[in-house]
């Protein structure tokens, strides 16, 4: 199964608290910091409410 590495690129100030907390459910806290994610349904939605603040790369293992 692919697995996705997933970093946060732009900072949470002046977002509202659903953005914040669909951040830190990805696992992210600190800018710059990467997690490497299974690619599911799931992890693929939260991703697309907050992409204005990560970049994702597909990781093939």
């Amino acid at each position: 199964m692919a697995k996705l590495k997933i970093t946060l690129k732009k900072s949470v100030i002046g977002c509202n608290d659903k953005v914040r907390a669909n951040v830190q459910s990805l696992g992210l806290s600190k800018l710059q910091q990467s997690v490497i994610q299974e690619d599911t349904p799931d992890i693929r939605g939260k991703i697309k409410k907050v992409a204005h603040l990560l970049t994702v790369e597909e990781i093939d293992q």
